[in-house]
């Protein structure tokens, strides 16, 4: 704020001063005039001195040298006019700079905003508002219609309706039943719902993105620190140039109007200006890229590889199928499953329950349950004696073998039902390819992306089992951490390359990649950390919009580099040639100034081609499909889980 103040005192200062002198000179008092001029010019330069001398204690010496070398010269020949356009010019720039880059911060500064203070608890049967400090996991919060859910945790409601915007760029709310996950920083567009809350206000998701931002924030664009490392040729090409004009001609002044329009504005300002406003804009989108560096880097990327669990694939046991073997219809299998899995703590059995409850099923409470750690569980569910858990499990309880599945493939997990000691049916549960995964990748071919490769842990089966038809270039499977970095360096032969994933195992391989991406939403802390660029919602198809928007950030920036050196060389070369004069020169700069900045802000409108508005309701990360919308061919594309597996099935 501070430095905000001083441009505006400098730009008031150096307006002031043109204008008076200005109107000194119509009233015939040239003198005067030029020591109005002059004095409005001192203090510009003197902030522009302690600048450069800053940059030169850091052993960095900048564009800003020019600006310094313009206005000294124009007071030192008598051009007290011209000196007072480049005050004006570099101050105004200096304050255009302040302006368009908290323009293209505004979305982040407004998912700053939004981080609320306190929250409302259930307490002993009334409601009382803490501080976000004093709420721990367990507690369980009123979330009210407007509230800004201030954790992550889980709806114990019959159902919330969510605003994900701010956090995932999705304009239609989506609704989140009983028992799935709530982000912090979402937004309750429905009636009040209690959250129960799973992470600490600091460990939670918004939490996590509010420190990325101010990161991100803090970062200087590599272009500009490209631009500083040639400023010193671009410098003594200037100082060439003016110092052969006035040596031919013999006329100094064409060498002050040679480093007047050589004032290099537009190169100080326009590239940052468009590398932050491309954060901003895929933020927006549901992309937190953290920083400059990272949002040129994912623009140059050739190579993408991809971690299956939970990133190719959801990464939670879904239902492919339920078979039946007795008197029971697939709804009852379900219903006596679920009902009896309330009593377990296992992803699997959870993953049934909360499957169960999407039907509309009302699940009565299990009665007599014990449970065998890592095989089943058996009860009494109205009545009847049921047994749910691997197919071996179940069918010791039944005292009968284990029938063959149909549709069982590699990676698979079989939970089987038996009801009063008969066996009624196998409720088939994989970790499912992510919904518009191939057209994802065909997406990314489209940006310029060549070799697309997975990269897992898991079996051979398995990884070829997820990815068949998916046109990879190739597959590495039963991979350790260690093994996953080395592919990243190997890849490198081929450019620039980009690791995706979501687990600890995953973090080495993300910082060694050129650009890391984590899948924030639920991926580990880790990852996230060791990440360059993080995905806000559990939807890979983020990434087009997010390498688009990179792409053409870019290509902006470049635009208004060459743009603005080009015009400058121009000018440059007519000033040296004496087509224009100081006050000329210093005119035609200001313009080439506006223009290539204007050109920076387009990357505010970058509106991404491919990927923008994924389907909430189909992607949605607490979706969990059923028997009755998955059709049954879906398990030919599954990834391992808990309990037992089918290797090699037909």
């Amino acid at each position: 704020m501070r430095f905000d103040r001083l441009n505006i005192a400098l730009l008031a200062v150096a307006l002031l001063g043109l204008l008076s002198g200005l109107a000194l000179l119509l009233a015939g008092r040239p003198d005067l005039s030029a020591l109005v001029w002059t004095a409005g010019v001192l203090p510009v330069l003197a902030a522009l001195v302690v600048e450069i001398l800053r940059g030169l204690w850091k052993s960095e010496v900048g564009l800003d040298v020019v600006a310094a070398l313009s206005m000294s010269a124009a007071l030192l020949f008598g051009e007290a006019l011209a000196a007072a356009v480049v005050a004006l010019m570099y101050s105004g720039g200096a304050f255009l700079e302040s302006f368009a880059q908290g323009r293209a911060r505004r979305e982040m500064r407004d998912l700053l905003s939004r981080v609320p203070r306190t929250a409302t608890r259930h307490q002993g049967g009334a409601l009382e508002e803490v501080a976000l400090e004093a709420i721990n996991p367990d507690d369980l919060l009123l979330i009210r219609q407007g509230d800004v859910a201030p954790v992550d945790g889980t709806v114990e409601s019959d159902r919330a309706v969510l605003d994900q915007a701010a956090l995932t760029g999705e304009s239609m709310p989506v609704r989140v039943d009983r028992g799935q996950e709530v982000m912090s920083g979402s937004t309750n567009a429905g009636g009040a719902f209690d959250l129960r809350v799973t992470r600490a206000a600091a460990d939670s998701t918004y939490a996590g993105i509010v420190r990325l931002v101010e990161a991100a924030q803090a970062s200087k664009a590599p272009m500009a620190r490209l631009a500083d490392r040639y400023s010193l040729l671009f410098l003594a090409v200037t100082v060439a140039l003016a110092t052969g004009a006035w040596w031919f001609t013999g006329d100094p002044i064409r060498a002050v109007a040679v480093l007047v329009v050589a004032t290099p504005c537009p190169l100080i300002l326009a590239v940052p200006v468009a590398l932050v406003a491309g954060l901003s804009r895929a933020a927006h989108f549901g992309v937190l890229i953290k920083g400059a560096k990272p949002l040129e880097a994912l623009a140059r990327i050739k190579t993408l590889i991809l971690d299956k669990t939970g990133t190719l694939t959801d990464g939670r046991p879904q239902i492919v199928a339920i078979e039946t073997h007795g008197d029971l219809s697939r709804d009852e299998v379900l219903h006596y499953a679920a009902a009896l899995d309330q009593a377990s703590k296992h992803p699997i059995a959870q993953a049934i329950v909360a499957a169960a409850r999407a039907n509309g099923a009302a699940l009565p409470v299990p009665m007599n349950v014990v449970e065998t750690p890592g095989e089943g569980v058996t009860g009494t569910v109205g009545g009847r004696e049921v047994a749910v858990g691997g197919a071996s499990f179940v069918a010791a309880q039944a005292g009968t073998s284990v029938p063959d599945s149909s549709v069982i493939a590699a990676g698979s997990v079989v939970v089987s039902l038996a009801v009063d000691r008969k066996l009624m049916g196998h409720i088939i549960m994989a970790d499912a390819l992510r919904a518009g995964t191939a057209d994802l990748l065909a997406g990314v071919r489209r940006l310029g992306i060549t070799r697309i490769l997975l990269a897992t842990g898991d079996r051979r089966a398995v990884a070829e089992a997820v990815t068949a038809g998916l046109g990879l270039d190739a597959v590495r499977s039963d991979l350790t951490p260690d093994q996953k970095v080395l592919l990243v360096l190997t890849e490198r032969k081929n450019g620039p390359v980009m690791m995706v994933g979501d687990g600890v195992n995953d973090a080495p391989a993300l910082a060694a990649a050129d650009i890391g991406v984590a899948m924030g939403a639920r991926g580990a802390a880790a990852s996230a950390e060791a990440a360059d660029v993080v995905l806000l919602v559990d939807h890979l198809d983020r990434l087009l919009p997010g390498i688009e928007i990179a792409q053409k950030s870019r290509r902006i920036a470049l635009q208004s580099v060459a743009a603005g050196i080009g015009l400058s060389i121009i000018g440059m070369i007519a000033a040296a040639s004496g087509y224009l004069t100081p006050v000329q020169g210093a005119l035609l700069q200001e313009a080439i100034d506006v223009a290539v900045i204007l050109n920076a802000l387009r990357a505010l409108r970058i509106a991404p081609e491919t990927g923008a508005a994924p389907n909430p309701d189909s992607t949605h990360p607490g979706a969990i499909a059923t028997s009755t919308d998955i059709d049954q061919t879906q398990a030919s594309r599954c990834g391992p889980f808990f309990g037992e597996t089918q290797r090699n099935q037909p």
